[in-house]
């Protein structure tokens, strides 16, 4: 079988990364979303084999052990995301296209394991004050919490640099047009 493409989108939390990633599903362009895992608790209509798988930490760790992931890491103590590798074999037989979501550390770690079939597409905010408002608006965190998002949002705004195409969603529509455009000519390559 050909080597899957993979598309990798990362960005600090609250940025859009997921309403892009979900734009890019609705366009006809064969894609197939990663599912990433977690130790996480689901978030408000969030569902398991859908938004996330999520397990036990305990399990995560188990599936770390048996180098079932192709990255993962702690992202807050005890709180682990990660990409299966059977994630990229299950959309990868079905001649699709896999899209992640992923964190900046994630998408930069998936792209070393695939840097020639993978595109790395980091989106970035207006700016941090932008996002923390985007945080507060969305309601999904404490503040404290959100403080710590912006926090290490400030830091992954460092790595933008290493990613293949950077994407300001500063106005979304225009983010939506831009990232399609640069799909399409990752796909069409």
């Amino acid at each position: 079988m050909a080597h899957p493409k993979l598309i990798i989108i990362s960005a600090p939390s609250g940025a859009g990364k997921s309403t892009l990633v979900k734009y890019l599903l609705t366009q006809n362009l064969g894609l197939e979303f990663s599912i990433s895992a977690t130790c996480r608790p689901a978030r408000g209509k969030e569902q398991h084999g859908k938004d996330y798988y999520f397990i036990s930490e305990n399990e995560f760790k188990q599936k770390i052990d048996n180098n079932e992931f192709i990255e993962y890491e702690e992202v807050y103590s005890g709180c682990f995301y990660g990409t299966l590798r059977s994630e990229v074999e299950r959309i990868s037989e079905k001649g699709r296209t896999v899209i992640f979501d992923v964190d900046v550390v994630g998408g930069l770690n998936i792209k070393k394991q695939y840097p020639e079939q993978s595109i790395s597409i980091f989106i970035a905010p207006p700016s941090v004050e932008a996002l923390r408002q985007r945080l507060h608006t969305r309601s999904t965190d404490t503040p404290e919490m959100i403080e710590k998002r912006v926090g290490k949002a400030t830091l992954e705004l460092e790595y933008a640099p290493q990613f293949d195409v950077v994407i300001v969603n500063d106005e979304l529509e225009k983010a939506k047009l831009d990232i399609e455009i640069v799909v399409r000519k990752f796909l069409n390559k």
